[in-house]
């Protein structure tokens, strides 16, 4: 029987609501990835959180059962460094508005990380912390307007959370466009297609396939991209979310979960 996978050799994962939720792994998202590394499937698990690193990721997703490296992690703060690097001069100033994880990935390509602005910024890139400040925030606007490049890891609106959807590094974003107007970020993470760029330069593989549970990161992210897509129920939309989305935003395949890997294709609706 001809199942979905055997068009692909590298398959890219979403991480919350597609192979786990919180601390639990979505039901037979550990199964599944196992048979596809026997089948000799390439698998990377790519993330838009710029909070955690590799490592990070690597160990939360072993312990949920799922064999992980982190050379199989792929994450937006890897994707936004590599575009400055490409961007700025080597040992070029970056004022990091973010985790020591992505201050980390500033530093391996080239570029000098730094927490406080100088009169030699040249870039401010901002992930999403915990403790970020208003303070931080004003000191990025503040040296985005005396000429510095703005950079950010991604512009999700929210973020899943134990309690509910929390603020994701969209809405600071937005904050930050209040003193910034007419001037917008340039994006590492999904949709913008930097991510999944960085993932096909880290994991090879000449066909490759996105699963994802958003539409407007995922599936608009591998589109833009030029991927094709598997949209899971698994997570946060839902086929009324489908109904309503644009071409940018329509799925290659449809499945209920990460399952659809290893059935025959289902084509979403026309």
């Amino acid at each position: 029987m001809t199942v979905l996978v055997d068009d692909y050799d590298l398959v890219g994962f979403d991480l919350d609501g597609v192979v786990y939720r919180g601390a639990d792994a979505v039901p037979y998202a550990p199964e599944t990835i196992a048979e596809l590394r026997r089948l000799r499937v390439r698998v990377a698990f790519v993330t838009n959180n710029a909070q955690r690193g590799p490592d990070a990721v690597a160990e939360h997703l072993n312990r949920l059962g799922i064999a992980c490296t982190p050379a199989d992690v792929v994450t937006s703060a890897q994707a936004t460094a590599r575009v400055m690097a490409e961007h700025l001069p080597a040992r070029a100033e970056v004022l990091v508005l973010g985790t020591q994880a992505l201050a980390a990935e500033i530093t391996s390509v080239g570029l000098v990380a730094v927490s406080a602005r100088s009169n030699k910024t040249e870039a401010i890139c901002v992930g999403y912390h915990p403790g970020l400040r208003w303070e931080d925030l004003n000191e990025g606007c503040f040296a985005v307007q005396a000429g510095a490049a703005w950079y950010a890891c991604n512009a999700d609106l929210n973020r899943p959370s134990s309690e509910g959807l929390a603020i994701g590094m969209g809405g600071i974003l937005k904050a930050m466009g209040e003193a910034l107007p007419g001037l917008t970020p340039i994006m590492g993470g999904k949709p913008a297609r930097p991510l999944l760029d960085e993932t096909l330069f880290r994991l090879g593989g000449t066909s490759a396939l996105f699963v994802g549970d958003r539409l407007d990161t995922d599936i608009e992210g591998a589109n833009n991209a030029g991927w094709d897509s598997l949209f899971v129920l698994s997570g946060s939309h839902t086929m009324a979310d489908l109904a309503m989305a644009g071409p940018q935003q329509y799925p290659t395949y449809i499945g209920d979960d990460v399952r659809a890997l290893l059935e025959r294709p289902v084509l979403p609706p026309s």
